[in-house]
């Protein structure tokens, strides 16, 4: 029996926006077009019904963890909390993006073990379908074999390949200072441990490629981060990744492109202008056809506003904007049950309020056929039946 209704609302159906009826049964969209009864219904006139949005890469939730330097919270209540504000956020498949590195401290080992842990106890408690995002440091040359492993038991579902070395030089200080303390090392202890890292960058591409055909041969999807030339991320598509994460250049991104790998930019860039590191605008290459996928990357919030952003701004039409942060993203990451609302896909489904230019709101999440977060009561109709017939008396 059907379990859910959505009725009346604008819905994005393929690449085009449409009126229509929505029944879910069993966490899945199970018809389109058709009245549904003996359901929950939830009025969606007014509103627009999209699917729900597909996060690649966010690392919002270390705010939770850590909401100042050296105030750490429980990773229960801090991913708990993360859950809560990426559903108010329409994100319904978020992947955590989790920096395992050679530093101590928050992207340390200890951190990256807890969180995987963590979210592999919490997964049924939470909203979104929560997903395990590994960023691996390229220096990090002790924690190739744990990772393998990983990816063997089938406990990663992204592994990115980063190399942020360069930001312990003199060169960034406001980048190495947060780094160092973050790591809450003293200033020499820093210095030491990166003379040690340093030392074996001779081991990191035979480590990148084991790793790199460990992941292939394990289904596990591949990003490498900040590709900084053609080259760069000739070689890494070389060894199967498919997937170029912030591309630092556009002629980068034009390589990217023609080999037809997926191109990721940060949403808060858009929603902002541009870069905060003063790098591409993800608009302009979004204009050109060089971005497939809009990422939360540290801001929940920024997907939602950057799809609006781009209709309002006459960039995109809404319907494309949105398959940068559903369509496309799931496309990237191998989930091809949702991104788009179509019978026989999973029900993750938004209602929003698109009726203040530029400020969307979500008045309601469907998050695998569940009413997740609900702003306005007001729009449940409750469940009805269908008539019996009457029993003539004896």
């Amino acid at each position: 029996m059907t379990e859910l209704s959505i009725e009346g609302g604008r819905t994005l159906l393929g690449r085009e926006i449409g009126e229509t009826t929505l029944a879910i049964s069993g966490g899945c969209i199970a018809d389109v077009g058709n009245a549904a009864y003996g359901a929950l219904g939830i009025d969606a006139r007014d509103l627009l019904v999209m699917p729900g949005i597909v996060d690649i890469h966010g690392d919002a939730f270390e705010r939770q963890l850590m909401p100042r330097p050296g105030v750490d919270f429980p990773v229960d209540v801090a991913l708990i909390d993360s859950d809560r504000q990426a559903i108010a956020n329409g994100i319904t498949t978020v992947f955590h993006g989790t920096t395992w590195s050679w530093e101590p401290g928050l992207r340390g080992a200890e951190n990256a073990r807890g969180l995987l842990s963590a979210i592999e106890t919490l997964r049924p408690r939470l909203a979104a379908d929560t997903r395990f995002h590994l960023r691996q440091e390229t220096f990090n040359l002790d924690a190739e074999d744990e990772i393998i492993g990983w990816m063997k038991d089938g406990r990663i579902d992204l592994l990115a390949f980063n190399d942020h070395m360069d930001l312990t030089g003199i060169s960034k200080p406001a980048k190495r200072a947060k780094m160092i303390e973050r790591t809450g090392l003293s200033v020499a202890a820093f210095d030491q441990l990166v003379d040690r890292v340093l030392s074996r960058a001779d081991q990191v591409p035979a480590s990148i490629r084991r790793l790199a055909e460990a992941a292939n041969a394990n289904d596990v999807a591949t990003l490498s981060h900040d590709d900084n030339s053609p080259a760069m991320r000739a070689g890494f598509r070389d060894l199967g990744v498919r997937i170029a994460e912030f591309p630092i250049n556009e002629e980068t991104a034009i390589a990217s492109a023609e080999a037809g790998d997926f191109i990721v930019y940060g949403a808060p860039n858009v929603v902002r202008g541009g870069s905060h590191t003063g790098w591409t605008k993800a608009s302009d290459m979004i204009a050109k056809g060089l971005c497939s996928v809009l990422a939360s990357d540290y801001y929940y919030p920024a997907q939602l506003l950057a799809a609006f952003r781009l209709a309002h701004d006459g960039i995109l039409a809404l319907p494309q904007a949105w398959s940068l942060i559903s369509a496309a993203p799931a496309q990237a990451a191998g989930l091809a049950d949702r991104g788009e609302i179509a019978t026989g896909r999973r029900a993750d489904i938004l209602l929003i309020d698109d009726s203040v230019a530029l400020r969307p709101r979500i008045v309601a999440v469907i998050a695998d056929g569940k009413l997740a977060h609900l702003t306005d009561a007001g729009r449940l109709r409750p469940a009805t039946t269908m008539p019996h017939k009457a029993i003539a008396a004896a």
